[in-house]
């Protein structure tokens, strides 16, 4: 399996590239701002058809160029119908500070021609790849994750978006945000799932879900609830 990864824009958001293989479909994963270079960079590079565009969540600096990188390849874009309005009004989804630095500078947003809209447990086939959907609110009401198999030593992999994160979470004060429903979505969502899977998240570095389960404090603090037990690979 290929995944290529590169940090866009002045927020870092990690985007994603997956592909079964050189000269194989793929599919973009959170396209922020000034992704759309990139991610033409990584196709041409490995030779890659984008059919399908996946967003973690709403919020622009995850969808800023949604739009652009779908209609140049004429790519699905999939996002959860809870922040589906966020891709025509993503104004409703900032903080004041961050709305304020983008007043006035004449963006306009649009829904790319084609989108489909995501549920909690679909299992999406796409490029030759299996990617299965969490619904994890709280970061925003639409957030998803979204797990793929990757070889014989790590079970999957999971695009975390802003769920999950090396040390830390996601906030949960911008609009649409909850902190409660944020700690049952990691709690229901994240911490039932095996050790050795690989979390690429939606900003910093790549971890693992054993890690997080040993070191992070907001899964740690969920674990002395004893409200959940641990679970390994193979269980």
């Amino acid at each position: 399996m290929l995944i290529a990864a590169f940090p866009a824009g002045p927020w870092g958001t990690n985007c994603y590239v997956a592909a079964t293989g050189a000269g194989a479909e793929c599919v973009v994963i959170d396209p922020g701002k000034d992704a759309a270079p990139g991610v033409a960079d990584v196709v041409r590079e490995h030779r890659l058809k984008p059919v399908a565009v996946l967003l973690t969540h709403g919020h622009i600096d995850h969808m800023w160029s949604v739009t652009p990188v779908a209609g140049t390849y004429d790519a699905t874009a999939w996002i959860h119908p809870d922040d589906r309005h966020l891709l025509t009004d993503p104004l409703a989804g900032m903080s004041k500070e961050t709305a304020g630095m983008l007043l006035g500078g004449g963006y306009e947003f649009t829904e790319p021609d084609g989108v489909a809209e995501l549920t909690d447990g679909a299992a999406l086939e796409l490029a030759g790849l299996r990617f299965v959907v969490d619904h994890t609110p709280g970061h925003t009401q639409g957030s998803v994750t979204f797990r793929t198999p990757y070889d014989a030593d790590i079970s999957e992999v999971m695009f975390s978006g802003d769920l999950l994160f090396a040390g830390s979470i996601g906030r949960t004060d911008l609009p649409g945000g909850d902190h409660a429903t944020m700690l049952r979505s990691l709690e229901s969502k994240v911490l039932p799932l095996a050790d050795d899977i690989v979390v690429l998240p939606g900003h910093g570095e790549q971890t693992t879900i054993g890690r997080e389960r040993a070191t992070n404090p907001f899964l740690l603090d969920l674990q002395d609830s004893g409200s959940v037990g641990r679970v390994t690979r193979g269980l």
